[in-house]
């Protein structure tokens, strides 16, 4: 088990590493020169100016120096000069060009507003889905079940954005049913945290739990069919014993892997939710920086988030699945 997880552990890294290069190449090596921005913003941008904030910024240096000082900057604290010069601390991931504070700072600022709405929209979209799932599959073949199925595909055939606005406008603007959503951080008022997060939290709960009723309810059919739940039956085991504690507990197998990158996607920003509901989380800080003017190292820095995320979450979901199935780690 220890040479399991310590093999994905290394690739892991290996895999950040990598994605570390082409995040970089991908902004700063690009067509889109990354001095074009911070010439504009500083006033009349003169091609003598130009390439003196190139030069200021080590864009002339080769691609090795300029990579190696990136990624020097994640360990150790380093100094930036974009105009003037900006001290930024480990883990340094660069200077943002409008605001000209620390990109990490801004990060870890924004970024309790983001996991707020990607913990409350998990928890409600895997308990929904799942149990959903389950009983779909337990009345297979009957109205309910196809009223469970029907609807799910009924939901998910439209697009998130447009349903997540709509529930805005109804729900929030012309019904008052759901408070005005916003985020307030949690440590400052907790009620006005939960009030502001309840409607975005219920809108990705119900979009996602769509796929994890169909997914559990493929899975459960399978494994309700297994040799195993039959015997169980067949010694007069309690119907809702076999198929919650026999049946879920091999089915929800599966589902840890789609939730898991479901999870770490949320995690890596939510646009549309954060941009609807005027929540200033990382999805709408990394909006805003495409903008013009580019903000290069917060649009990096995002990627490379979010990037880390995932395999994190790959990471961690291979763990998971290797308890649960020790079939993997034979493999």
């Amino acid at each position: 088990m220890a040479g399991f997880i310590i093999r994905r552990v290394i690739s892991s890294f290996l895999v950040v590493v990598l994605t570390s290069m082409f995040v970089f190449a991908l902004f700063f090596l690009g067509p889109s020169n990354p001095a074009g921005p911070v010439c504009e913003a500083s006033g009349k941008c003169t091609a003598e100016r130009l390439a003196l904030i190139e030069e200021q910024m080590g864009l002339n240096e080769s691609v090795v120096t300029q990579y190696g000082a990136f990624a020097k900057g994640i360990f150790v604290d380093r100094t930036i000069t974009i105009g003037s010069e900006y001290e930024c601390d480990a883990p340094c991931l660069g200077i943002s060009y409008g605001t000209r504070g620390q990109v990490t700072d801004e990060l870890l600022e924004k970024y309790p507003a983001t996991l707020s709405i990607a913990i409350g929209g998990a928890m409600i979209y895997l308990t929904l889905g799942v149990l959903l799932g389950v009983l779909a599959a337990r009345w297979r073949g009957t109205a309910a079940d196809r009223l469970l199925v029907g609807g799910s595909l009924l939901v998910s055939s439209v697009p998130y954005y447009l349903f997540a606005l709509l529930a805005w406008i109804f729900l929030t603007l012309q019904w008052s049913i759901f408070p005005a959503t916003g985020y307030t951080p949690l440590t400052e008022n907790p009620g006005a945290w939960f009030a502001g997060l309840l409607l975005p939290w219920v809108v990705i709960g119900v979009t996602f739990s769509t796929q994890y009723a169909r997914f559990t309810r493929g899975s459960m059919v399978e494994t309700l069919g297994e040799d195993y739940i039959r015997t169980a039956t067949a010694k007069g085991v309690k119907s809702n014993k076999v198929v919650f504690k026999h049946g879920l507990r091999a089915a929800i197998v599966p589902i840890v892997t789609i939730f898991g990158l479901d999870f770490a996607a949320l995690l890596a920003g939510t646009v549309f939710t954060e941009r609807i509901f005027n929540i200033n989380g990382v999805g709408w800080w990394a909006l805003n920086s495409i903008q013009s003017p580019q903000d290069f190292p917060v649009i990096t820095a995002t990627v490379l988030v979010s990037a880390v995320l995932v395999v994190v979450a790959n990471l961690l979901v291979d763990v998971i699945y290797s308890f649960l199935d020790p079939r993997v780690r034979m493999s």
